[in-house]
Order: C-alpha cells, then sequence, then structure tokens
C-alpha cells in the first residue's frame, strides 16, 4: 500500500517516530503546564525555559563534574525544580489574586532573563550531548536507535504517574480541592501555601526533565526552550486548559500528526499544529478534553 503511493515505509516509520519522540517532549511539557494552570491559575511562560535550563545542567553536570546521564536524570530536575520554590515564594505568591496576565508577563520576563543568562555565557550555538544508549535494533520495516525508543517508553511512563498521582491518589485530590476552596483543605491541617509552592516546583521539574531527555536527541542551546513552547502551548490549549489527561494525549497525538503530515505534505508541517488548534476552538472553545463553562 505504501509502495502504490510512492512512499518507502523506511521514509514513512522513520518520521512516525520522529513524531512519537517530538510528542513525548509536546506531552511532558504540556503536562507541567497543565498541572501549574490547572492547579495554580498560573500561566507559566518560563516553562520553556526552565526546559532549557535542565538540559543545560545535564550538560554541566557531565563535563563540569563528570556526573553522567543517569545520574542528571535525577539531579537536575530537583535542582531546577529549586528554581521554581524560589521564584513561587518570591514572586508568583505576590500575584495569586491578581489577574492571570501578570502572572504570564511575569514568566515570560523571567524567560528572557533565563535565555539572556545563558545565551551571555555558552554563546547562541548548539552544544553537543552525548548518547547515552547507543545502537539500536533493526525492526525489518525501520531501526529504532535504543535512545529514541527510551524517550518514548520514559516520557509515556512518567506522564500517566503524574496522572495518576493527581486524579487517583488522596495527594490529587487534595491538590485539586486547593484550587477551589482553599479554606476548607487548610481546615484539615494542610499547609496549603505550601502546597502550592511544591506544586509549581513539580511542574518547573517536570520541564527540566523533558530538558535531560531532550540533550541527547538534541543539541542544547538557550534557544531550545523558546522554540518549543509555542508549540507546547498550541498543545494545552487544544487538550484543553488544565486537563491532565488531554496534555497527554493531545501532545502524543499531534506529535504524529506533525510527523505524518511531514510525509504527506511536508510544506504544512509547521503549521498543521496551529490549524488544528484554530479548528478546535471554533468547535470547542474548551479544548478537546477541557471542561465547558
Amino acid at each position: 500500500m505504501m509502495e502504490l503511493i510512492g512512499i518507502p515505509p523506511q521514509a514513512l516509520f522513520g518520521q512516525l517516530m520522529l513524531g512519537l519522540i517530538n510528542g513525548s517532549f509536546y506531552a511532558m511539557l504540556s503536562l507541567g503546564l497543565a498541572v501549574i494552570f490547572g492547579l495554580l491559575n498560573v500561566i507559566n511562560f518560563a516553562h520553556g525555559a526552565q526546559y532549557m535550563l535542565g538540559a543545560f545542567v545535564a550538560w554541566m553536570l557531565l563535563n563540569w563534574l563528570g556526573i553522567p546521564y543517569w545520574g542528571a536524570l535525577v539531579i537536575a530536575p530537583i535542582l531546577v525544580a529549586a528554581t521554581g520554590l524560589v521564584i513561587e515564594r518570591v514572586f508568583l505568591r505576590r500575584l495569586h489574586d491578581l489577574d492571570h496576565l501578570y502572572g504570564l508577563l511575569l514568566t515570560f520576563g523571567l524567560a528572557l532573563i533565563f535565555e539572556g543568562v545563558m545565551r551571555s555565557q555558552f554563546g547562541a550555538a548548539g552544544m553537543p550531548y552525548g548518547n547515552p544508549l547507543p545502537g539500536g535494533v533493526n525492526l525489518g520495516f525501520m531501526y529504532l536507535p535504543w535512545y529514541r525508543g527510551w524517550i518514548i517508553v520514559a516520557s509515556l511512563a512518567i506522564c500517566l504517574a503524574t496522572w495518576f498521582v493527581i486524579e487517583r491518589t488522596k495527594l490529587g485530590a487534595y491538590l485539586r480541592a486547593a484550587t477551589e476552596r482553599p479554606e476548607i483543605v487548610q481546615s484539615f491541617g494542610i499547609d496549603v501555601p505550601r502546597m502550592i509552592t511544591l506544586t509549581y516546583a513539580f511542574g518547573v521539574g517536570l520541564a527540566a526533565l523533558a530538558g535531560v531527555l531532550a540533550a541527547p536527541a538534541y543539541q542544547v542551546s538557550p534557544n531550545m526552550g523558546s522554540n518549543l513552547i509555542i508549540v507546547v502551548f498550541a498543545v494545552v490549549v487544544i487538550g484543553g486548559m488544565g486537563s491532565i489527561m488531554g496534555a497527554i494525549v493531545t501532545g502524543f497525538g499531534l506529535g504524529v500528526i506533525e510527523g505524518l503530515t511531514k510525509v504527506f505534505y511536508p510544506e504544512a508541517s509547521n503549521t498543521v499544529i496551529f490549524v488544528i488548534m484554530a479548528l478546535v476552538l471554533m468547535v470547542r472553545p474548551a479544548g478537546l478534553f477541557g471542561a465547558a463553562k
């Protein structure tokens, strides 16, 4: 069938693989945005910069301290999440009772600062990060590099684990309740401000973890987050602002659609997600998985 339409199977499945990899990063980043917006009502425009910081911290751990990739997978998200603690405590906490626009402008400014500092220190050119899983397996219809498979499996596991914690555990119930009736949750002896701070740090840590996963797949550069964040915001809008499952399903799904578009109509591959966003907003303004108000 594929040969009849003039598309080699290797090209089709190769683009599907790239689509799943891009979808993995779309899903993880949009998941972090959905967690922060859904539980804190903050539009975190610094998310792309925090993704970039995760990749840079992994690079610095390897090249300055000799800590390999597997150690960076744990250390880098914790370090970047610690900056999220400071941001929420020092800046965002003062904006909780104000319009969403103030949080967006603040985090946009922080993103510019982070990118500017990294650009001044490391330059605009990308830096390579070694592949921790060289080699691959020949599946007959395509060659699957081990690391690309690891990205897809790891991101899917992380996304589903996050969904389970937020939607199916007592902790997640407290988090959701704190966004609606914080005074009731506070009456149970739970420190709601601390919970909010830790939730923001968790969302930031997810972005940094995606950055560590991306470091061996792409070059580490100050612009890697800004090149991705607009697409991720489109993914969040399509899935539904604040929808955890919407972020996961839409992220992977749009990555696959983007990959297939590169096969059948390459000229539209850079705009197909935004066309889908416009269509979804016309039919369902709350997003595919969002709750209509």
